[in-house]
C-alpha cells in the first residue's frame, strides 16, 4: 500500500488497538503512541496494547494511551513489527486478526490483511510522518516529540548508515513544531546508569576481534546480566555499542535470552563485506556416512573444498557483484547473507540466497 492508501485506510478505522513488538524500542513505542493520538485527533477510539516487555525508559511516552482492561477492538494495527514472531505474548489473541501493518523493514513477512512497508525509510517514524501528512493530521508538540524520538532512536541519534537527507528534513520539521528535543536526546543518548557503564566495560574487555580488528563479536550472556544485576533498561540498544569501537566496521552482538535462545544483532556500514567461515551440509545419516541421504542433517565447517583460491573467486565473481547490484537497485543489504553455492567443474554457481 502507498502512503495515501494507508492514510485512507486508517481514516476508515475505529475502535483501534495498536500493537508493538517484543522488547520494544523507541521506534515501535513512539509510532504506536503517535498513531494513537493521531487517530483520536480524527475522533476515533484508539489504544495501545500494553507490552509486558516495555521498561521505564519509555513510560513517559505511553501515558494516557495504554488500553484499559476489557477493551474490545474492532480493528488491529501493528507498527514496526516485521513478523508475527516479534509480537509480545500479550498480543497472542490478535495474531490472526491484524488488519494493517505499517513497517519499514524490508524483511516484513506480510502477515497482516494489508501492509504498508517502506524499506527506504530510516525508521517507521519516518514513514508514519508521511502517512500523517496524507491524513492531514495536525502535528502537535506531543505527536512531533513521539515521531522524533522514534526516528532518533532508530538512527542512533542520526549517526547510523540508514540516516538520509530526508531523515534530517523530517526531524527538522518535527523540531520546528516546538518540543524539548534536548530532553529526548539527553534521555536516550547522554545519560547512562552505572550498571550500563559497567556492562559496556565488560563487553570491551571480553569482546573478540577478527579480520584485522574490523569485525567485532560481543556476548551478553545471562551470567553477565546476573553478575551486574542489569535490567532491560540497562540493556537498551546494547547492540549498537560495540560498533563504536574505532576500526570496527561490522559488529555482532549475541545476547542470550534464555538457556536455549539467543538474539543476534548486527551493525554494519552497508558497504563492507566480511566473509565468515565456510560450511557445507552433511547429508548422510549414521556414522561413517553409512545411512541414507537426508538432504542436510548437519554442517561441516570449514568446507574442505572451499579453498583460498575458490574463496577469492567467489568474492570477485559472486559476493561483491551481488552486494553492488543491491546497492544499485536502492536496496542495500545489511546483515548476514548466506550464499548457497554449488562448486562445479565450470566454477561456483549460486543456488540460493538466505538472509
Amino acid at each position: 500500500m502507498t502512503d495515501h492508501q494507508t492514510a485512507r485506510r486508517l481514516a476508515a478505522l475505529d475502535q483501534v488497538l495498536i500493537l508493538t513488538h517484543r522488547r520494544p524500542d523507541g521506534d515501535t513505542i513512539g509510532c504506536a503512541s503517535a498513531l494513537c493520538l493521531a487517530l483520536r485527533q480524527l475522533g476515533k477510539t484508539a489504544w495501545v496494547l500494553p507490552n509486558e516487555d516495555a521498561h521505564g525508559l519509555f513510560t513517559p511516552y505511553l501515558e494516557g494511551v495504554l488500553a484499559p482492561a476489557g477493551f474490545l477492538p474492532q480493528h488491529v494495527v501493528a507498527v514496526d513489527v516485521a513478523s508475527l514472531g516479534m509480537l509480545p505474548d500479550s498480543a497472542g489473541a490478535y495474531k490472526d486478526r491484524i488488519d494493517l501493518v505499517i513497517d519499514h523493514h524490508g524483511s516484513n513477512e506480510g502477515y497482516g490483511r494489508e501492509t504498508c512497508v517502506a524499506p527506504s525509510c530510516a525508521a517507521c517514524g519516518e514513514l508514519l510522518y508521511r502517512i500523517f501528512q496524507a491524513m492531514a493530521i495536525s502535528f502537535t508538540p506531543e505527536i512531533a516529540m513521539l515521531l522524533y524520538m522514534a526516528i532518533a532512536t532508530d538512527t542512533g541519534c542520526f549517526v547510523y548508515s540508514n540516516t538520509t537527507p530526508e531523515t534530517h528534513r523530517i526531524a527538522a520539521a518535527l523540531m520546528a513544531v516546538g518540543f524539548d528535543a534536548q530532553w529526548v536526546n539527553r534521555r536516550h543518548f547522554r545519560v547512562k546508569s552505572l550498571k550500563r557503564m559497567q556492562l559496556e566495560g565488560r563487553l570491551v574487555q571480553e569482546m573478540e576481534l577478527a579480520q584485522g580488528g574490523t569485525l567485532a563479536f560481543a556476548y551478553v550472556t545471562l551470567a553477565l546480566i546476573a553478575d551486574l544485576q542489569a535490567t532491560e533498561e540497562d540493556l537498551e540498544d546494547i547492540s549498537s555499542f560495540i560498533g563504536q569501537v574505532e576500526g570496527v566496521d561490522n559488529a555482532v552482538t549475541i545476547r542470550q535470552l534464555s538457556p536455549q535462545e539467543c538474539k543476534i544483532s548486527l551493525r554494519t556500514d552497508g558497504k563492507t563485506l566480511k566473509p565468515m567461515v565456510s560450511s557445507m551440509d552433511h547429508k548422510r545419516a549414521l556414522d561413517h556416512d553409512e545411512g541414507l541421504n537426508t538432504g542436510g542433517m548437519g554442517t561441516v565447517a570449514p568446507n574442505p573444498y572451499y579453498t583460498p583460491e575458490m574463496a577469492d573467486r567467489c568474492m570477485k565473481e559472486i559476493f561483491l557483484p551481488t552486494v553492488a547490484a543491491m546497492q544499485a537497485e536502492g536496496c542495500p543489504f545489511k546483515g548476514c547473507l548466506y550464499f548457497g553455492l554449488m562448486l562445479t567443474p565450470d566454477g561456483p554457481k549460486v543456488i540460493e540466497y538466505n538472509c
